[in-house]
C-alpha cells in the first residue's frame, strides 16, 4: 500500500462506529433504490460467534481504530454501481428456479396426484425458501463467502468434494434434460416446416431426424459458445428464458384445451387426491425449485447485503415461483390426465404452429442455457483437479486458478458430448429430472444447509431448535433413496414403451 495516496484516494484517520440499525433505518421503504443507501458496509462474513448470529439480522465489525486505511473511493463508486437493487435481484433468483423443470410440473402432480401435488409444491415452497435463507446464515457464521466455502469449514476436504459433486452432478444432469428438449423442440418445428420435402426426399427426412439436429444444434452452437471462457458473453440468455417460459405458459393454460380430445386423458378415482409415485413428484418439484448454488452470487450482488433484505428477495421469489409452478402443473395435468408426459410441451402434435412456437423458443433457450452449465461443472472439476493435487506430497500449496487450454478443451469437449449421448437414446425428460432431483437437488437443498448449520452451532442449540433440521435431513436422504428407486424400477419396466416422445 502506497504511503502517499493520490487525490482519488481519502484516508480515514478517526474513530469510525458502523451501526447496523442505523443502516437499516435509512431505508422505510425495502424496495427503494439501493443507491440512496450508504455505500460503506463491511464484510459481514466476518468471523461471528453462533450466539450472536441468532439475535441480529446481519453482521458488521467495529475497530478501535482505522488508522492508516486508504479507500479507492472510484474502486468503491464502480462496485456500487455493478451492484443490483432489490428488484433486480428478485429477478435474478426467479429466473434461477423457473428454467427447464417447470415443463415437468404437470407429470409431477400426475406422479402425486392433484390435490398431494398442490399440498408437496406449497410445502416444498416453504422448505426452499428456509434453506435458501439457511446458506447465507450459514456464511455468516462461518465466516466463508461461498456454498462450497462454508461445507468445506464444516466438513474438511470431503465435505468439499461432496458438494461439488453435488453441484457437477446437477448441472451435468440438468443438460442432459437440455440436450432431450432440444430434441423434442427444435427437430419437430424445422420437420412442420419442410414436410412436403420430407416427403420426397429420404436425405432431408434423415438430416431432420430427431437425433442428427441434436448433434448438429449441440455441436454447432453450444459446443463453441461452451468453448468461450466468459461467462459474461451468454448474460442475455436470461431474458430469451422468461420469454418463452411466459409463452410456454400461456400455451398450456389457454391453448390445451383446444386440442384434440383423442390427445387428452382422464383423471379418475384416486388420481384426484393422491397416486403411489408420490417421491418421484418431490424429486421433480425439487429440481424446478431450486437454485441453492447461485445463493450466495445472488446475496453478494446487492448493494446493501444484510439478511433482512436478502429474506424479502428470498419470500417473493419463492412464492412467486412457486405460484408459476403451481398454474403450470394444474393446467397442464387438468388438460391431459393420464397421458400427461414428462414435457409437457410433447402432448401438443408436432403439426400444432402455435405449440411449435413455444418449443423454437424453448429450443433456442436451451441450447444457449447448456453452456451455462458447463461452466459451473468446468469450475467443479478445476476444483476437484486442486484437492486432488493437494493431496500429493509436496504439493500442499498447490493452487490452480483456471484450467489450462488443454484442461479446457478436453473438460468441454467430454461435458458436451456426454450429455447429448444420452439424450439420443430417451426422450422421458421425467426420468431425467426426477433423478437429478432425488440426488443432487436433495443434497444441495436440504440435507448440506441444515447439516451445517447443525455443525457450527450445535453447543449453542437445545435438543428442540435442533429438530427442524434433523427433520429437514431425514426428508432430503428419503427422497433420495426412495425417489430414485422407484424412477429406476419405472424406466426398466417402460423402457420399450415410454410413451414421452412427440406423437
Amino acid at each position: 500500500m502506497s504511503s502517499k495516496p493520490s487525490k482519488k484516494y481519502q484516508r480515514l484517520d478517526q474513530h469510525t462506529d458502523f451501526n447496523e440499525e442505523d443502516s437499516n433505518s435509512s431505508s422505510a421503504n425495502p424496495f427503494q433504490d439501493d443507491a440512496e443507501i450508504g455505500d460503506l458496509e463491511l464484510d459481514g462474513r466476518n468471523r461471528a460467534h453462533a450466539g450472536d448470529s441468532e439475535q441480529r439480522s446481519g453482521y458488521t465489525t467495529r475497530s478501535d481504530s482505522f488508522d492508516d486505511i486508504v479507500i479507492d473511493i472510484d474502486s468503491i463508486s464502480n462496485e456500487h454501481e455493478r451492484k443490483s437493487n432489490l428488484k433486480s435481484a428478485f429477478f435474478n433468483m426467479s429466473n434461477s428456479i423457473i428454467g427447464a423443470g417447470v415443463i415437468g410440473m404437470p407429470r409431477a402432480f400426475k406422479n402425486s396426484g392433484l390435490l398431494t401435488g398442490i399440498v408437496l409444491l406449497m410445502v416444498l415452497t416453504f422448505l426452499n425458501d428456509w434453506t435458501l435463507r439457511l446458506i447465507i446464515i450459514n456464511t455468516k457464521l462461518s465466516g466463508e463467502r461461498t456454498y462450497t466455502g462454508f461445507v468445506n469449514h464444516s466438513f474438511g476436504d470431503l465435505g468439499k468434494i461432496v458438494v461439488l459433486l453435488a453441484q457437477g452432478f446437477f448441472g451435468f444432469g440438468g443438460n442432459i434434460g437440455f440436450s432431450v428438449i432440444i430434441g423434442d423442440s427444435i427437430p419437430h418445428v424445422l420437420r412442420s416446416i419442410f414436410k412436403d420435402a420430407i416427403l420426397n426426399h429420404k436425405s432431408v427426412d434423415f438430416l431432420l431426424s430427431r437425433n442428427v439436429l441434436i448433434c448438429v444444434c449441440i455441436m454447432g452452437i453450444s459446443y463453441p459458445l461452451s468453448l468461450t471462457r466468459d461467462i459474461s458473453k451468454l448474460s442475455r440468455a436470461s431474458g430469451l428464458a422468461l420469454v418463452s417460459m411466459s409463452i410456454i405458459l400461456l400455451i398450456v393454460v389457454f391453448r390445451g384445451p383446444l386440442i384434440s380430445s383423442d390427445l387428452k386423458g382422464n383423471i379418475s378415482g384416486s388420481a384426484w387426491f393422491i397416486n403411489s409415485n408420490i417421491f418421484q413428484s418431490i424429486s421433480v418439484i425439487s429440481f424446478a425449485l431450486v437454485c441453492h448454488h447461485n445463493t450466495t452470487f445472488i446475496y453478494d450482488s446487492l448493494r446493501h447485503p444484510t439478511l433482512d433484505r436478502f429474506n424479502k428477495v428470498t419470500h417473493y421469489a419463492c412464492v412467486i415461483s412457486g405460484a408459476v409452478c403451481g398454474v403450470m402443473a394444474v393446467c397442464g395435468y387438468l388438460t391431459f390426465g393420464s397421458k400427461t408426459k414428462g414435457n409437457i410441451l410433447n402432448n401438443f402434435p408436432s403439426d400444432d404452429w402455435v405449440a411449435n412456437i413455444a418449443r423454437f423458443c424453448f429450443g433456442l433457450n436451451m441450447l444457449t442455457t447448456f453452456p451455462l452449465e458447463i461452466f459451473v461443472v468446468r469450475a467443479v472439476v478445476k476444483d476437484l483437479i486442486v484437492i486432488f493435487k493437494r493431496r500429493q506430497p509436496g504439493n500442499e500449496d498447490y493452487e490452480q486458478d483456471v484450467l489450462t487450454n488443454r484442461q479446457h478443451l478436453i473438460t468441454t469437449t467430454v461435458l458436451t458430448v456426454l450429455p447429448m449421448t444420452v439424450a439420443l437414446f430417451t426422450c422421458n425428460l421425467g426420468a431425467i429430472l426426477e433423478l437429478v432431483g432425488a440426488t443432487s437437488a436433495s443434497l444441495l437443498a436440504y440435507i448440506l444447509p441444515p447439516m451445517c448449520l447443525l455443525k457450527v452451532t450445535w453447543s449453542s442449540k437445545t435438543t428442540l431448535q435442533k429438530i427442524p433440521s434433523f427433520m429437514c435431513i431425514a426428508f432430503g436422504f428419503s427422497v433420495m433413496f426412495l425417489s430414485s428407486t422407484q424412477t429406476i424400477i419405472s424406466a426398466i419396466r417402460n423402457s420399450d414403451n415410454d410413451g414421452h416422445c412427440v406423437e
